[in-house]
């Protein structure tokens, strides 16, 4: 078997409403998703994970240009010395970023293909399901007008706990008293029907990310995710010191090179690796390794298209739990509630959640089937 066509697809979708959070505002969805067929006719879909902000056409040109001429022929079954051949051949130019996100729609897509060659589920590849279902939380609470819509994200937060979620994840970073405004209205609102974890994508220095979860020091927050900028660690450990909240991030850090950063500076309790950024399944195999040794918990961040969510799924299956005990705290999935056409209508079954849960997909490889009409209709393809 060898590899013998890699497409990108380029998909962009203006918002209705504009949204926002901490660190800008988004007008439209938009990613980059990669297809490899290999000379038997089996393909592989993956995805790299445009951040908010990110033209996804960057993503696009590494992959045909740097990328593809690399693994073009090549077996798809040597999933590790790609990985490797890949970041290798990249790194004086790469190592983070957009061109270990494009790795990632690469070896995404060659993980399908292996399971599908095979029929298995990817995750039986990855070593087996340490869990069958796997809790949601609710993420979303982006702001259509910036400051002042407590109320409006209160409203959003019955929405989310009649719908069954008994965890959610409110955006915040929009500076402290309207925060803090926020949480007290959403609490309110929703009772004792669901937890909750913060999540500022660093949008505060330090001592305001301190002064924030004292604020909210009564609310047995899960954790307080990106309170600062991800280059400083030591601004992530003065946070990590001085609060009793567990401390998460990560999905803006890449590869097992940059998590053992994360992990030796006693950054965070929970890493949390973006599977279609950081490196794919082949990375985030690494970083399971020098989280368990670290005795760091890693729970993967969740973003993007239907693809995105598919492979993330088989990943937090196959995460083991750092801290075991028989009622240990398991990895959850983020379960991005804001509109999104490229989750809902790229693929023929999306993922859709039952009270708060989901379960694994039985079907070989990533277990999901591209609606090609709607690929056609929305995509930009460029072959390589």
């Amino acid at each position: 078997m060898k590899i013998a066509s890699i497409n990108t697809y380029v998909l962009k979708s203006p918002l209705p409403q504009p949204f926002a959070y901490s660190q800008g505002w988004v007008t439209a969805r938009s990613t980059t998703l990669v297809r490899i067929r290999t000379d038997d006719g089996v393909e592989g879909w993956g995805e790299t994970f445009s951040v908010g902000l990110q033209p996804p056409e960057i993503a696009a040109a590494v992959v045909e240009s740097a990328l593809a001429p690399l693994i073009l022929d090549r077996d798809p079954f040597d999933v590790e010395v790609l990985w490797n051949e890949m970041y290798l051949r990249t790194r004086d130019f790469g190592r983070k970023g957009v061109v270990v996100g494009a790795i990632s729609a690469i070896d995404i897509a060659l993980w399908d293909i292996i399971g599908k060659s095979v029929g298995r589920p990817v995750y039986q590849l990855l070593g087996g399901a340490f869990r069958n279902r796997i809790q949601c939380y609710a993420t979303g609470f982006f702001r259509t007008k910036g400051q002042g819509q407590a109320a409006e994200m209160a409203e959003e937060a019955c929405r989310h706990a009649d719908a069954g979620f008994s965890l959610m994840k409110v955006k915040l970073g929009f500076g402290l008293d309207d925060d803090l405004d926020v949480m007290s209205q959403i609490r309110a609102a929703v009772g004792d029907r669901s937890g909750f974890m913060i999540d500022a994508n660093h949008g505060y220095g330090s001592s305001d990310a301190i002064r924030l979860g004292r604020g909210l020091a009564d609310y047995n927050l899960a954790w307080f995710e990106e309170p600062v900028v991800p280059e400083d660690y030591a601004a992530y450990r003065r946070v990590r010191q001085a609060l009793d909240v567990p401390i998460a991030g990560g999905e803006a850090e890449f590869t097992m090179y940059g998590f053992k950063d994360l992990i030796a500076h006693e950054a965070v309790d929970i890493a949390q690796p973006d599977i279609c950024l950081a490196g794919g399944f082949t990375a985030l195999r690494h970083i399971n390794v020098l989280a368990q040794t670290g005795g760091v918990q890693v729970n993967p961040h969740v973003w993007g298209t239907a693809v995105g969510q598919y492979a993330s799924l088989h990943m937090i299956a196959a995460t083991p739990t750092t801290h075991y005990s028989l009622f240990a705290d398991q990895p959850l999935f983020e379960y991005d509630t804001s509109s999104h056409p490229f989750r809902t209508s790229l693929v023929t079954s999306p993922l859709e959640h039952t009270g708060g849960w989901l379960d694994l997909p039985r079907e070989p490889g990533l277990g999901f089937t591209i609606d090609e009409e709607f690929l056609e209709r929305e995509g930009t393809l460029i072959r390589v």
